[in-house]
């Protein structure tokens, strides 16, 4: 008799994504590991139920009954999974810890529909990305959403979508800002140690722009403090107050034409934004749910 349910959901997640090297991903575990799984199964059904194509796979028609019975099994494994909780009578709030600006200006957009989508309540948790990821290997978060992983061996990431991080004033900027200008105006700067802070010197050092001999007049811990500080900058002192901030943070203000956005003329600044969960839950419903809901938006 077959036990071992983990690995029909392997078989559903190679389906689902059409490919074993995408299934390994997604789970977490070696492609070769996927093959055993899916050999494994093959070998106790003595039949054939994944054709291997170079455009992905395709089921047999034993693979194709399989499907059926294993979506059957997943659905009621999810339904007990419930009752369960129902049975415990125990309230779960489900929490996610998010870098700043990810927990502050991208997820408050969607929270609602998340909490619709598994039935649940959701907490969001703020905090520097290294602390986030701490908190989810102690497990005190159940899901990570950051901006500059840092690659541990019992965490899944999964790469969600890009970020691009623009220069702004509370004074209008010409429409592209020549590398050359950079030192007329006055910073405002995310701390050294925050990936902001380092993207933004690697970027420059890769353009052999010196950025150390900025002036930076203000040094501030999260994009919420950089932009009321530009915001709130004297406009009358024969200065212009600039920063490097995420468009997400500040794309209000500009529309309202309290801020102002520039490009630098050759430079780009973008970064991806990364989902982690630990790999002994990659099979948990709740982190299923909300992870394959997040990464269906990858635009707001």
């Amino acid at each position: 008799m077959l036990k071992d349910f983990a690995k029909l959901g392997t078989f559903l997640t190679v389906v689902k994504e059409r490919s074993f090297s995408k299934a390994s991903k997604k789970l977490g575990i070696s492609q070769p590991a996927v093959t055993q799984q899916i050999k494994w199964l093959e070998d106790y059904l003595d039949t054939r139920i994944v054709e291997r194509k170079k455009n992905g796979i395709t089921l047999t028609k034993s693979g194709e009954e399989l499907y059926r019975v294993a979506l059957r099994l997943d659905k009621c494994v999810g339904g007990v999974e419930k009752e369960i909780i129902r049975i415990m009578n125990k309230e779960l709030t489900f929490i996610i810890g998010a870098s700043f600006t990810i927990g502050n200006y991208i997820l408050p957009m969607c929270l609602n529909d998340i909490k619709a989508a598994i039935e649940n309540d959701v907490l969001i948790q703020v905090d520097l990305t290294q602390k986030i990821l701490e908190q989810l290997i102690d497990k005190k978060i159940d899901l990570a959403i950051i901006e500059s992983p840092i690659f541990l061996d019992n965490i899944i990431y999964r790469e969600w979508t890009e970020d691009e991080m623009i220069l702004f004033s509370n004074q209008p900027l010409p429409k592209t800002v020549r590398p050359e200008d950079l030192n007329n105006y006055s910073w405002v700067c995310r701390e050294e140690a925050s990936h902001t802070r380092r993207l933004m010197s690697e970027v420059f050092e890769e353009a052999n722009i010196e950025c150390k001999s900025f002036d930076i007049r203000t040094t501030v811990t999260s994009p919420t403090a950089i932009k009321q500080t530009v915001l709130k900058s004297p406009k009358d002192d024969g200065t212009q107050t600039v920063a490097l901030i995420s468009k997400q943070v500040v794309e209000d203000e500009i529309e309202s034409g309290m801020l102002y956005s520039a490009k630098i003329k050759g430079l780009v600044f973008k970064r991806p934004f990364y989902v982690a969960y630990l790999k002994d839950r990659k099979h948990d419903a709740f982190i299923d749910k909300v992870t394959s809901f997040i990464m269906s938006r990858r635009k707001f």
